[in-house]
């Protein structure tokens, strides 16, 4: 029996939930600068599915890679880890 790999999983905050069952999540990464050796904040933006759409702008969530369910959509909301304020 062939086992699956294991997806990749990011944890970021909910910027967009204006869209029916669909959520922006940036991710927020440090990367250390090559030539300087300074830490470095980069984000990137993921559109995730979020089919009861129970998640909020500022909610910290759990995302999952899935395979294509829009032309942006390629990720999946597991959890909402802490909601807003």
């Amino acid at each position: 029996m062939e086992s699956r790999k294991t997806r990749k999983e990011r944890t970021g905050l909910v910027v967009s939930n204006k869209m029916d069952k669909s959520i922006v999540v940036e991710v927020l990464r440090r990367v250390r600068h090559p030539m300087y050796g300074k830490f470095v904040k980069k984000t990137s933006r993921f559109m995730a599915h979020d089919e009861k759409n129970d998640s909020n702008i500022g909610d910290k969530v759990r995302i999952m890679e899935t395979r294509p369910l829009s032309k942006n959509k390629c990720w999946r909301l597991i959890e909402i880890l802490e909601r807003a304020k």
